[in-house]
């Protein structure tokens, strides 16, 4: 097996995995009159990991023999760089306020959905992410002879992948005929 298709199958694992353990880190923190922070209160440890993995890349760098130096005709890397990183953590926020939301019955627009959230969340995210990088790439890199010219089996994949997500999102089991899909019943509607 290629080098990269394992580290892409580990990267498939590690985020597949990733949002149904966030929201249960969410769900573990403390509750009461903080159910409302409990999300970002789960962000900032995933933060603090993020920085535990950079010490290790930094490691892994000098393992590998570099000499750490990031000055020289590729110096435009850094900034774009931290774009990335800008945007991943940006996902990583928008995900951890996503899943809130998407488990609370009580706030405007959750959508009562308690535990299963990750199950109704993470569909719409890692079906919709592909598309929307095919999209950027190309944008970026303009497909040859230009726009006009994309494949059909391309645009149904794109139309596949976002029908694909919405019907996993609604009719995952863990989403249908329970309590904890209802809508909130009124004022008395306690979170899960």
């Amino acid at each position: 097996m290629s080098t990269w298709l394992v580290y892409a199958l580990l990267t498939v694992l590690s985020w597949g995995v990733y949002g149904v353990i966030l929201h249960a880190a969410r769900s573990k923190m403390p509750m009461g009159p903080e159910t409302a922070h409990a999300g970002l209160k789960a962000f900032l440890f995933v933060c603090i990991a993020y920085a535990i993995i950079g010490i290790v890349a930094a490691l892994v760098l000098k393992m590998r023999g570099s000499n750490m130096s990031f000055t020289g005709d590729t110096g435009s890397g850094i900034p774009l760089s931290l774009v990335a990183g800008i945007a991943g953590a940006l996902g990583a926020l928008t995900l951890v306020l996503a899943l809130g939301a998407a488990a609370s019955p009580i706030i405007k627009g959750g959508g009562g959905f308690g535990v299963a959230a990750a199950a109704a969340v993470m569909p719409i995210v890692f079906a919709g992410a592909p598309v929307i990088n095919t999209i950027t790439a190309m944008v970026v890199h303009p497909p040859e002879g230009g726009w006009s010219k994309l494949p059909l089996p391309f645009i149904l994949g794109c139309i596949m992948a976002a029908c694909g997500a919405f019907l996993v999102a609604k009719f995952a089991p863990s989403n249908t005929g329970n309590a904890a899909h209802a809508p909130a019943a009124g004022a008395n509607a306690k979170p899960h």
